[in-house]
């Protein structure tokens, strides 16, 4: 009995010490996450820009809304500090969207939230991710969780995909904080609409083109293509800073000549030296298509919808949209 109870103590001990590690740190990071924050304001935590923006137009001064990723930063290799750790513990409201931030993720799993898991909204609950293809062999991912690597985590630029995220966050906003429902109702009311409008800015200005396809060094749009009737040629998969293959290179300065691409589109968070090469070995323009997944001095827009707008007008541009 001795040496079973021996055996066990490690980790046991193990498992106390991380307990006990979030929960010494929960009171720094809940001062921390406060700082903003007026009184009786609820806290909310967020994964990555796109949420962000949902939660602060719906929740608007009763909420003081953070980003576990950094303006500027990759959120696709998020690492989070034990302190943002303990805000996800603390917050009143956690939104992310699990398979995207394994960081994210993995602090989920082990630590939860002190309010309950009401208090967790998982965007993938409701916005199902697809498979938008393989990846090819410049993307085999040995840290693939379950079969998940092939799934499109970028559900938020489909703007139907953002309306559904903003009547969920309304829904569980009006669970937590029942007090300011009808604040929150009129907000997420608004903020539809204009999402709905850029929906038919969208189907208007992409229903007549010379050409469906467009080139991107980041396989990020997948949703909009499928929603607008396009076809995204990826030069890598869906981890933006993947090196790709000479063969594929190759296949993509192919598949260029063949439709007739005028563009090839690149991002702001990461280098646009590939794009670069491949648009200067055959002529080509270059041009920005951004994932939104922050925004910088670099965006082209202070906003999701601002910066959606201009990605319709690049798309245009590029494909001879009339």
């Amino acid at each position: 009995m001795k040496m079973v109870f021996m055996r066990r103590f490690p980790r046991a001990l193990a498992g106390l010490i991380a307990v006990l590690a979030v929960l010494a740190t929960s009171a720094c990071a809940t001062g921390a996450a406060a700082a903003g924050a007026k009184p009786g304001q609820l806290l909310i935590v967020t994964a990555f820009y796109p949420f962000q923006f949902v939660a602060q137009r719906i929740a608007g001064p009763h909420a003081h809304v953070t980003s576990l990723t950094k303006p500027g930063a990759e959120p696709h290799d998020l690492e989070l500090t034990p302190r943002q750790v303990a805000s996800i513990y603390d917050a009143d409201l956690v939104i992310y969207q699990r398979y995207f931030q394994a960081a994210v993720d993995d602090a989920v799993a082990e630590n939860g939230n002190a309010h309950g898991k009401d208090n967790l909204l998982d965007t993938a609950d409701f916005v199902p991710l697809e498979d938008h293809g393989p990846l090819g062999e410049e993307n085999d991912d040995p840290d693939d969780r379950a079969g998940t690597t092939n799934l499109d985590p970028h559900v938020w630029l489909d703007p139907s995909h953002m309306i559904t995220i903003t009547q969920a966050v309304d829904r569980r906003l009006d669970q937590i904080d029942p007090a300011h429902r009808a604040d929150y109702n009129r907000n997420a009311a608004g903020l539809i609409t204009q999402l709905k409008s850029l929906d038919a800015e969208y189907r208007t200005g992409l229903a007549t083109c010379k050409r469906t396809e467009f080139i991107t060094t980041h396989a990020a749009f997948g949703y909009l293509a499928e929603r607008y009737g396009l076809q995204q040629i990826s030069v890598t998969g869906l981890s933006p800073d993947t090196e790709p293959s000479p063969a594929r290179i190759a296949q993509v300065q192919q598949l260029a000549k063949t439709h007739g691409v005028t563009t090839i589109f690149y991002e702001t968070l990461i280098s646009p030296a590939i794009a670069r090469s491949i648009a200067g070995d055959l002529g080509l323009r270059t041009d920005v298509l951004d994932p939104i997944e922050g925004i910088t001095s670099q965006s082209r827009g202070d906003n999701y919808i601002a910066v959606m707008k201009s990605n319709l007008t690049a798309l245009q541009r590029a494909n001879e949209c009339s």
